[in-house]
C-alpha cells in the first residue's frame, strides 16, 4: 500500500479513537486526558498497535498542540488582571511552589536521578491543570463561588512562573552552562516584561491591528502570529509555549473572544494529539516499576495542594467550606506536567522520568475531579465528629418515668390491634 494511504489510515484511526474516547469521557463526566494518554501507550512502541508512517506528523501536531494550549490560556487573562494578581496573591504563589515542588525534587533525589531530573520533577508536581480545573469548576457550577477567584489566581501565578521556569529547564536539559543559562533566563524575563508592558499600554492597538470582521482572516492572522512568535522564542532558547502564552496575554477584548471561539476546535484536536504523542514515547512495560513511587508522590502532593488552597482561601477571608473546596479543586495535574516531562523525555536525561510522570498524571487527573467534589463534605463531616461533645451519661439520681414505657407499649398494642 502507498505510504500516503497508510498515513491517512493511521492518522484517521488515531483521530477516530480519540473522538470516541472523548465521547466516552463526556458521558461519565470526567477528563479525557487519561484516556488520551492510554491511547498513546497503545499506539506506541511496546503497545498493541505501533504506528509507522504517521509518527512524524504526530510529533509536529503535538508541538502545535502545546502552543495552542498556552495561547488559549493566555487569552483567558488580560495584562492588567495578571499584574493585579501578582501584587495581591504572590504569597499564595510562593506557598504553592514550596509545598508542591519540593516533594517532586525530593523524590527524584531519593531515586538517584540527579539535580537536573529533580528540577524537572519539581515542575511536574508543582503545576495544577488549568484545563481540567476549569472544566471541573464549570461542571460543578462553582464559577461564581467566592473561592473561585483565589483558585484562578493561583493558576495564573503558576502559569506566569512557567515563563521563568521553562527557560531554566530548557537550558539545563540542553547542558548549557551557568552563563548561557543566565542569558536564556534574562531573555525570557525581558520578553515577558516587555510583552506585559506593551499589553498594558498598547493592548488596544495590538488587538485593533489583529482584529478582523472576517473569521477566516482573524483565525489565520492570530494562528500565524502565534506560530511565528513561538518559533522566534524557541530560536532564542526560550520555550515556544511561553511565547504563545505571551501572545495570548497581548490580545484582549473582542479579538480575544473571537480568537478563543475560532481556535478552540483546533486546540482540542492538537492537544489530544499532544497527549497521544507523550504516550507514544512511553513504553507501557516501563510504568509498573515506577507505579509505587508515582502513587506515593500523588498522595503526598494531593494533600499539599489541598493545604495550599485552604491557606490561600483562608488568607482571602473565605469561610471554612470554601477553603476546603479551593484545596480539593487544585489537586488535578495535566497538560503542563506533561509538557515539562515531555521536555525531559526528548532530551533523554532519565528514562524512567517519563513513565513516572505519565503514571503520576494519570492518577491525579482521575483523582482531581473526585477531590474537588468530595473534599469539602468529607472534611466537614470529619471535623464535626471530632468536635462533637460526648453524650451525657444517665444519672442514677434521676428516676426514669415508667409511664413512658407504658405509653409506648400501649401505642404498640393499639397498632397491633
Amino acid at each position: 500500500m502507498h505510504s500516503s494511504a497508510v498515513f491517512l489510515i493511521e492518522f484517521g484511526c488515531i483521530i477516530l479513537v480519540l473522538g470516541l474516547l472523548g465521547r466516552f469521557a463526556g458521558r461519565f463526566q470526567f477528563s479525557p486526558i487519561p484516556l488520551y494518554l492510554l491511547a498513546g501507550l497503545a499506539f506506541g512502541n511496546g503497545g498493541l498497535l505501533p504506528l509507522g508512517t504517521s509518527e512524524d506528523f504526530v510529533a509536529v501536531g503535538a508541538e502545535i498542540g502545546v502552543i495552542l494550549l498556552l495561547l488559549m490560556l493566555g487569552l483567558e487573562y488580560t495584562a492588567s488582571d495578571l499584574v493585579s494578581n501578582l501584587k495581591t496573591h504572590y504569597p499564595a504563589g510562593l506557598v504553592d511552589a514550596a509545598l508542591n515542588a519540593l516533594p517532586g525534587a525530593a523524590m527524584a533525589l531519593l531515586l538517584g536521578w540527579g539535580p537536573v531530573a529533580a528540577v524537572v520533577l519539581a515542575g511536574v508536581t508543582w503545576v495544577s491543570s488549568s484545563g481540567v480545573i476549569a472544566k471541573v469548576l464549570g461542571d460543578l457550577g462553582r464559577l461564581g463561588n467566592r473561592e473561585t477567584p483565589t483558585i484562578l489566581s493561583i493558576l495564573v501565578l503558576e502559569d506566569l512562573s512557567m515563563a521563568v521556569y521553562l527557560p531554566i529547564v530548557t537550558a539545563l536539559l540542553a547542558g548549557a552552562g551557568l552563563a548561557a543559562g543566565s542569558v536564556t533566563l534574562a531573555v525570557a524575563l525581558s520578553a515577558a516584561v516587555l510583552v506585559l508592558v506593551l499589553a498594558v499600554r498598547y493592548g488596544r492597538h495590538i488587538s485593533r491591528f489583529v482584529s478582523s470582521d472576517d473569521p477566516e482572516k482573524l483565525l489565520l492572522v492570530v494562528l500565524g502570529l502565534t506560530l511565528v512568535i513561538a518559533g522566534l522564542a524557541q530560536q532564542l532558547q526560550v520555550s515556544a509555549a511561553v511565547g504563545a502564552f505571551l501572545v495570548g496575554i497581548a490580545l484582549s477584548g473582542e479579538v480575544a473572544e473571537g480568537a478563543h471561539s475560532l481556535l478552540s476546535p483546533l486546540r482540542d484536536l492538537f492537544a489530544a494529539v499532544f497527549f497521544v504523542f507523550f504516550g507514544l514515547h512511553t513504553d507501557p512495560a516501563s510504568i509498573p516499576p515506577v507505579l509505587l513511587p508515582a502513587l506515593a508522590l500523588a498522595v503526598v502532593t494531593a494533600f499539599t495542594k489541598i493545604a495550599t488552597g485552604y491557606w490561600a482561601a483562608k488568607r482571602a477571608g473565605i469561610a471554612a467550606k470554601g477553603r476546603w473546596r479551593a484545596g480539593g479543586t487544585l489537586v488535578a495535574r495535566g497538560e503542563f506536567s506533561i509538557v515539562i516531562a515531555g521536555l525531559a523525555v526528548t532530551s533523554g536525561i532519565e528514562p524512567a522520568l517519563g513513565p513516572l510522570a505519565t503514571a503520576y498524571v494519570l492518577i491525579l487527573v482521575i483523582l482531581g475531579p473526585l477531590t474537588a467534589r468530595y473534599t469539602e463534605p468529607l472534611a466537614t463531616r470529619l471535623l464535626r465528629q471530632r468536635h462533637r461533645p460526648p453524650a451525657p451519661e444517665p444519672s442514677e439520681d434521676v428516676p426514669v418515668p415508667t409511664d413512658a414505657y407504658e405509653t409506648i407499649d400501649d401505642q404498640d398494642a393499639v397498632g397491633h390491634a
